[in-house]
């Protein structure tokens, strides 16, 4: 239900849609970029997904000394293995037997996009939103993620300069795996925190 005096949905939609597409052609027209830069970095964008904090994960999972360097400085860590996170500040929080992490953004949908891709819908609903704030045990019920009652839950509110991302527990059985085979059994729900990765088969 739209609240007293405000659009619906769809025209908001729209009316987004088009103050996007008038300040894209004002700044073409003024030289700023051209429109196939646009058209290249959105298709970058489409084209990113959750391998690249897959990839940080295997590492740290893999490597203590990248895992310190992560927790303390997520950016850093992302660029010593060629990713780029822009401006934005990374933070790397880590799930342990007693405590798991669950990322959300209370304001609107900030997500680390470089490192995950474009986040999923329900990342961006109201409900989400919301109730990982109020209820997050319930929260990750419905996604399957059943914690034990000992187990605390820490939610993690990202900003439009900070955004945050989860280092999931290692699954049992995977020793002496490599970072190639560790790095798939890390699902973007993981680094989100609403999901564990799934134990080694």
């Amino acid at each position: 239900m739209n609240k007293p005096g405000e659009l619906p949905r769809e025209d908001r939609v729209g009316y987004y849609r088009r103050m996007q597409a008038a300040v894209e052609e004002l700044l073409i027209l003024k030289g700023m970029f051209a429109a196939v830069d646009v058209d290249r970095q959105v298709e970058a964008m489409d084209g990113r997904s959750h391998e690249r904090g897959a990839r940080m994960v295997a590492r740290a999972w893999a490597d203590p000394a990248y895992k310190a360097r992560l927790l303390a400085d997520g950016s850093a860590a992302a660029a010593e293995l060629g990713l780029e996170v822009g401006p934005l500040r990374l933070i790397v929080v880590e799930n342990t037997p007693e405590v798991h992490n669950v990322v959300v953004c209370t304001l609107c949908s900030c997500y680390p996009r470089m490192l995950l891709g474009i986040p999923p819908e329900w990342y961006k609903s109201r409900a989400y939103r919301s109730r990982a704030v109020r209820e997050p045990r319930a929260v990750l019920a419905e996604f399957g993620t059943h914690l034990a009652p000992r187990v605390r839950i820490r939610v993690h509110d990202s900003t439009a300069d900070m955004r945050y991302m989860v280092l999931p527990l290692r699954p049992a059985g995977t020793d002496g795996w490599s970072e190639a085979r560790l790095a798939g059994l890390v699902t973007r729900d993981a680094l989100i925190g609403v999901a564990q990765a799934p134990d080694a088969i």
